[in-house]
């Protein structure tokens, strides 16, 4: 009996995760609909925080500069202390385009208690674009190539849709093998966690974004007051989209194929220190909340594969029917990253992975080294 009750709640958990949680799998519907604003006399500043990004920056600085905007955009890149040349990158990049008039960089000051180091850079850019009277600002990252519509279909959304936010969850780099085994379960997890439709409504109190690309009314975010509301958050872009939320503005959040990162986290553990990075935090550094996600990765993940080698037929039917419910749901995001559909079997062995990045996200703030970001460890347990 408890083997029947056992195999029947990953099942009800993917008829759930279907049928109720807000379409979040379904990727054609994260996807802009709507004409790119290109005539838009709004004008937008984009703010780029910047830290040894000498390697991409060159691409992101060309790739805002190329930007289909009647009204054009401007630059402020914020340079965080790097070392490798990141600033003069991105001053040839614009200058080789014929458009350096449109760059500003600004050398970072030292980061101050109480900031991580992002949103303190983030904080000092915006402060120098305001002056420039911007309807909006976009945040973006220094590893963040834009298609040439990118800026026009967003300010199209905010018009469209009447959102003081709006963020694209661009496409991550997938070279290598464990970029194309991993990355695309990291966009469904995300989206599972907060769903589009749900950041959406007004009947939700679910908010997020996705920092890599975000353009948001400046009025809202002097309401919501500015970017040091939010300043020691780790997981910034869905504090950012949250405040805006509480304070009565409306938030989107989408996919699209045509803005990217061109950093590549290269090996499996390449991805997952970036997972550890912020996984914790996601639980509030709760022992509890860490054992009940464990609890439910498993039931969740790998009690339907692990069902189909029980005697039983009607365990192995019920597992085998958890397994495909979960594959029909994953098969959408793997095809967005034009990946083979057998993919979406790996579900699994690749939930399997996040949950121990997750642990190891655990053990590294307790260990004192929690969210270590390019020399920085910005999440730790005292």
């Amino acid at each position: 009996m408890i083997s029947l009750l056992a195999a029947y709640l990953p099942l009800s958990i993917w008829a759930y995760l279907l049928a109720a949680r807000g379409g979040f799998w379904r990727v054609r519907k994260h996807l802009a609909s709507v004409a790119p604003a290109t005539n838009s006399a709004e004008r937008v500043v984009a703010v780029v925080p910047a830290r040894d990004e000498a390697e991409v920056i060159g691409h992101t600085v060309t790739s805002l500069l190329s930007q289909n905007l009647s009204a054009g955009i401007e630059i402020v890149l914020v340079d965080d202390g790097s070392t490798d040349g990141t600033a003069e990158v991105a001053r040839a990049a614009a200058e080789e385009f014929g458009e350096e008039g449109r760059l500003i960089i600004l050398n970072g000051l030292p980061l101050p208690p109480g900031w991580t180091g992002k949103l303190w850079a983030l904080s000092q850019g915006i402060e120098l674009a305001e002056q420039k009277s911007p309807e909006f600002l976009l945040l973006t990252d220094g590893d963040i190539f834009h298609g040439e519509d990118n800026v026009a279909e967003l300010l199209a959304i905010a018009r469209e849709y009447k959102c003081d936010l709006a963020s694209y969850m661009v496409r991550l780099a997938t070279d290598t093998f464990a970029e194309q085994a991993l990355i695309p379960a990291f966009v469904f997890f995300f989206f599972m966690l907060y769903p589009p439709a749900w950041i959406y409504s007004r009947r939700h109190k679910t908010a997020g974004a996705a920092g890599g690309c975000i353009l948001i009314r400046r009025e809202m975010l002097q309401r919501i007051g500015g970017i040091a509301a939010i300043s020691d958050r780790i997981i910034d872009d869905c504090a950012l989209a949250r405040a805006v939320k509480q304070a009565g503005g409306r938030v989107w959040l989408g996919l699209t194929p045509t803005a990217g990162s061109t950093r590549s986290y290269g090996s499996f553990a390449g991805v997952g220190h970036m997972i550890a990075r912020t996984a914790f935090n996601q639980l509030d550094h709760s022992p509890a909340l860490l054992a009940g996600t464990v609890a439910g990765l498993f039931f969740t993940y790998l009690l339907p594969p692990l069902l189909l080698f029980k005697g039983r037929p009607v365990l192995k039917a019920m597992g085998g029917a958890s397994w495909l419910l979960m594959s029909a749901a994953y098969l959408p995001t793997v095809r967005f990253y034009k990946r083979s559909s057998l993919w979406s079997l790996a579900l699994p062995p690749i939930a399997l992975f996040y949950l121990g990045a997750t642990v190891y996200s655990a053990l590294n703030y307790w260990r004192g080294r929690g969210g270590e970001w390019k020399g920085r460890t910005q999440d730790v347990y005292f």
